[in-house]
């Protein structure tokens, strides 16, 4: 046989080579890995795959190894050495040890590879259950199962071959409205974990106020700028015309009011946990609003985003004059920004993500990779890709994979 035809080192066994699933059950433990792997080394074995789990201080580990050969001359064979060492070995670390014969390696996974990331406040049994027999149904298998955060929320992610992500996120967007939980479905591969451009909306997304409606608290037209705000967000009028509605109500408003308004601005709970982490992380984020560059010019520089595109208040004399000045930042314009600012960051829009909660946000949300719907009106929530009903915004880090333990770790090196 040539060198180019001697099958590589770590090739996987074949089907009919007898391989053995070691199983180790029992309280966790520093040393129980190199230990059993320690005892399995006196018997020649090649590692073939490896799982270890630790749930509450208890070890589920376990081990697929190729079947010790007998020894030269001997009528008896190793595995059963194998196998009385390996149970002794457990026995004397008070664990329980499960040893089962088999030939090859794992079945191979069935096409169609995806991440379905499952949110819950909390995630009970039965939703759990419901989730599970629903990827059933769609013909996949769930390959593995981890947890990505138990606060503030529970968040788990499901890896599941066998359907394609779009049947997945067909079946399992309208079953998690009915459970009272965020799914969201995700191609598996590489691109999950490359750089990506986070994009998001700014009025009861970002922050937890509408900017205008501040503004208007302060020209003494709050109630009747809100009655048309509500309607737009619900899509039952066109922005733009709600928009010049709004900003005519604002004529004559000192524009001193600007500094009050920006001091008034609340973030949501996360947001900067949400935009700090995606930095370090080497995402880039922006916004773009149907609010005002009054606004998000200082957000944008208090959280060190990259991208941020609003409308302008026109302001003549010191005062508001009732009309926006620029391009308006429209349904249509968020989905043309969210193109333009992908360009200018070199990220193809298969790798960027919306975040919105209102109508004019849907162009952007279904132009993105991954449209999130956060705490949004019905018609978005029905329309995105996947939505997100907790009030944290840091929640949409365990859509992207990022666990809870990653976010704390990156928080460790603030300076």
């Amino acid at each position: 046989m040539s060198a180019s035809q001697t099958p590589p080192a770590t090739a996987a066994p074949g089907d009919d080579v007898p391989t053995l699933l070691v199983k180790i059950f029992g309280k966790d433990r520093p040393g129980i890995t190199a230990g059993l792997f320690d005892t399995l080394a006196a018997y020649s074995v090649d590692v073939v795959d490896i799982e270890q789990v630790v749930t509450r201080g208890r070890i589920t580990l376990c081990a697929l190894v190729t079947a010790p050969s007998p020894a030269e001359g001997s009528y008896g064979s190793t595995e059963g050495d194998l196998r009385a060492t390996v149970h002794s070995w457990a026995e004397s670390l008070n664990l329980q040890a499960e040893i089962i014969s088999g030939r090859g390696d794992n079945r191979p996974r069935g096409t169609g590879r995806s991440h379905v990331t499952v949110l819950g406040h909390p995630l009970t049994a039965e939703s759990t259950a419901a989730i599970a027999a629903a990827i059933t149904a769609t013909g996949g298998n769930i390959d593995r199962i981890f947890r990505l955060a138990k606060y503030p929320v529970t968040a788990v992610e499901f890896a599941v071959s066998g359907a394609e992500t779009a049947a997945l996120r067909s079946v399992l967007a309208p079953e998690a409205a009915v459970l009272g939980v965020d799914v969201a479905v995700v191609a598996a591969g590489l691109q999950r974990r490359a750089q990506r451009l986070v994009v998001m909306d700014v009025d009861s997304t970002l922050i937890q106020d509408e900017v205008i409606e501040l503004f208007a608290a302060h020209a003494g037209c709050e109630a009747e700028v809100a009655a048309v705000t509500a309607a737009a967000m619900r899509g039952e009028l066109d922005f733009e015309q709600s928009l010049h509605a709004r900003v005519e109500l604002l004529r004559g408003l000192d524009a001193s009011v600007v500094d009050a308004v920006r001091k008034e601005v609340r973030l949501t709970p996360g947001a900067r946990t949400l935009v700090r982490t995606l930095k370090r992380l080497g995402y880039q984020v922006g916004v773009v609003s149907g609010g005002f560059t009054q606004v998000t010019d200082a957000l944008k520089e208090e959280l060190g985003l990259d991208f941020a595109s609003a409308n302008t208040l026109e302001i003549v004399d010191g005062k508001f004059t009732g009309r926006v000045t620029g391009e308006i930042v429209d349904r249509a314009g968020k989905a043309r920004l969210l193109r333009r600012f992908a360009h200018e960051a070199g990220v193809p829009l298969a790798q960027t993500v919306a975040i919105g909660d209102g109508a004019n946000d849907l162009d952007m949300l279904n132009t993105a990779g991954l449209g999130v719907a956060f705490n949004a009106k019905p018609v978005v929530r029905e329309a995105a890709h996947t939505a997100v009903n907790v009030p944290f915004l840091d929640a949409v880090l365990y859509l992207l994979g990022v666990t809870r333990e990653e976010v704390e770790a990156a928080d460790t090196h603030v300076e």
